[in-house]
């Protein structure tokens, strides 16, 4: 993990950059993908929501959840994934997916630039490291 600076100008510019959030993205789905079969079951996207921890910790302390409220949490973020409702999320769906909820981050964060604590092989870290590659060109 590494603190790094980042707003939504950063993110918009990533995921408008084509080739590098498309390679990044087939990547991503490739490595979630365990049985090779060209799409991400509910227990393959599991393992990478849970592997967040996004629900299970507060500003980085472990809290205790409610374990059907986090069934409820991430049931509902598959079925956001999984567009067409046929149980399983494609590489198009997990793209367009993706692509809104960085879009909202980018919204989020707005023109101001925060300080982010990130994992290094996040969607986000891969935006900073592509916008300093620019910076230094």
């Amino acid at each position: 993990m590494s603190v790094e600076l980042l707003d939504g100008a950063t993110i918009e510019s990533f995921v408008e950059d084509e080739e590098a959030f498309n390679g990044l993205i087939h990547d991503r789905f490739s490595n979630l993908d365990t049985n090779h079969d060209g799409f991400l079951s509910y227990s393959e996207i599991l393992k990478e929501f849970q592997s967040m921890r996004v629900f299970e910790t507060h500003f980085g302390i472990d809290v205790k959840r409610d374990p059907d409220e986090l069934a409820h949490v991430y049931d509902s973020l598959f079925e956001k994934f999984d567009h067409d409702a046929n149980g399983a999320v494609d590489l198009e769906e997990f793209k367009m997916e993706t692509k809104r909820m960085m879009l909202a981050m980018a919204n989020g964060l707005g023109f101001l630039p925060v300080q982010m604590l990130l994992e290094e092989d996040s969607f986000l870290k891969k935006a900073v490291e592509r916008e300093a590659m620019k910076m230094n060109a």
